[in-house]
């Protein structure tokens, strides 16, 4: 498959967030008892909330979202309840329709720059990686290879946090204490990922990957459910110093669209930040011993 199908993509993305709210959430009255044979909103109701057709949504949810007004898609949007990212989702889905092919994002770099890992380096106190949306890590510092020592000893390069998450749950359950949310993230971001830029080859093929091999991923890639990458905390349980508890920022590049800059970091006087500075010292002995 070296496409999504954005028919199928817009028609389940906005089916989905119809039958999660109810009529009483929306601020519709209930006739009848509460018994109704559709979950969620009718089509008919979210017609009325977004202030279209009947006919004109109808069109919209078995996914045609072409000629579709950024106006309308914001009525829609707020009709649905939808957050941040499932707006930003929603019209990168009416972005790919507007245009024959979808238009092309410019493709990700394979490799980072020499004066990026510079700048990777430069930071000596916090880990610190560059990834694009597929969940590659395309580089490192010293203290981000120490950190994540277990995605590191997997062999496939580059190393895929979204490989290692659902195809060795039980290192990636050891290592992320909060696993569950883990697997939900990285897969609502994977989501998110495949609405921009449909026609990655390898982000869709990824995603079949996953699929095929682990019955976790198609529970959390049907779901619909999407994610920003965004700041955040990550709890993990390293084999060497044990529980970090680690502020996470996740920065865009602008000069290189699709890679993301991630620290991670711990206020000081902290047990997290003694953890750093003792892991610190493990990562420099164990490259004193590769030497």
């Amino acid at each position: 498959m070296a496409t999504i199908d954005l028919r199928t993509e817009i028609k389940e993305f906005l089916s989905s967030r119809r039958a999660r709210i109810t009529p009483e959430q929306a601020g519709l009255p209930v006739y009848g008892g509460g018994h109704r044979r559709v979950k969620g909103l009718r089509r008919e109701e979210v017609a009325l909330l977004a202030g279209v057709s009947i006919d004109y949504y109808v069109r919209m949810e078995r996914g045609s979202l072409n000629g579709t007004s950024d106006g309308v898609l914001d009525a829609l949007a707020a009709a649905l309840h939808l957050d941040e990212a499932e707006h930003d989702h929603l019209f990168h889905l009416a972005r790919q329709s507007r245009t024959p092919g979808g238009p092309r994002r410019r493709r990700a770099a394979a490799t980072v720059r020499p004066a990026l890992q510079q700048v990777l380096d430069a930071i000596t106190n916090a880990p610190a990686w560059i990834c694009n949306g597929r969940y590659d890590v395309l580089a490192t510092n010293q203290l981000a290879r120490a950190l994540y020592s277990p995605l590191f000893a997997e062999p496939q390069r580059p190393a895929n946090t979204a490989r290692f998450v659902y195809l060795n749950p039980e290192a990636a359950e050891a290592f992320f204490v909060d696993y569950d949310r883990i697997t939900r993230d990285v897969a609502a971001k994977l989501r998110m990922e495949a609405g921009r830029n449909p026609h990655d080859e390898q982000l869709i093929a990824l995603v079949g990957e996953l699929s095929t091999r682990s019955e976790m991923f198609r529970r959390r890639w049907a779901s619909q459910d999407v994610r920003l990458h965004r700041s955040g905390r990550k709890r993990l349980h390293h084999p060497v110093v044990g529980r970090l508890d680690l502020d996470v920022e996740s920065m865009e590049l602008p000069a290189e669209p699709g890679l993301l800059l991630n620290v991670y970091t711990a206020p000081a006087g902290t047990a997290t930040a003694d953890g750093l500075a003792l892991l610190a010292s493990w990562a420099a002995s164990q490259e004193k011993a590769v030497r």
